[in-house]
């Protein structure tokens, strides 16, 4: 799998997932600083690592999977990255964020190493989408290939009504 970040290639530390595997457990930061594993999340689940709330890309992403998830119903969205957890609930109070949760992996970087996506040269994580279903199978695994884009959306989307 070939990642760029502006068109420059990077490396993930980590196996990444693929459709068919189990979700490993990880644990990361709540916002409450709290720490939040695999089994405290349930039912169908979209886990969303992105580099940092605070940059264009990732702030539309986490809007628009908030508006999307909330009108679509069924499934919880977490949303992972590297930003310490009173910058992701300040973030997503000035967003409106209601419908997803933001967690962090400042601490252990657990989810990275479950996910294979810790970008080696930046510290930061990849940009990728995982739909997991209520018994823990990932169904859908997106490594998106420059890091300055969006997911696939729709197809994320697709992959929710389908697990639900």
């Amino acid at each position: 799998m070939k990642i760029t970040f502006q068109g420059n290639p990077v490396t993930l530390a980590g196996k990444p997932l693929q459709a068919g595997d189990r979700m490993p457990d990880f644990t990361v930061t709540g916002n409450d600083l709290a720490s939040v594993t695999l089994g405290d999340t349930v039912g169908v689940r979209v886990f969303v690592a992105v580099p940092s709330l605070d940059t264009p890309v990732c702030d539309l992403e986490v809007r628009s999977f908030n508006q999307r998830i909330a009108e679509l119903g069924g499934a919880t969205v977490w949303v992972v990255s590297m930003d310490l957890p009173f910058a992701q609930a300040r973030w997503c109070a000035a967003a409106g964020i209601s419908a997803v949760k933001t967690v962090s992996d400042y601490k252990d970087r657990s989810f990275a190493a479950a996910t294979g996506t810790m970008v080696r040269e930046l510290g930061l994580l990849a940009r990728a989408v995982y739909v997991v279903d209520s018994a823990g199978t990932v169904t859908y695994a997106e490594y998106v290939a420059e890091i300055g884009n969006p997911p696939d959306y729709e197809t994320v989307i697709a992959e929710v009504k389908k697990a639900k």
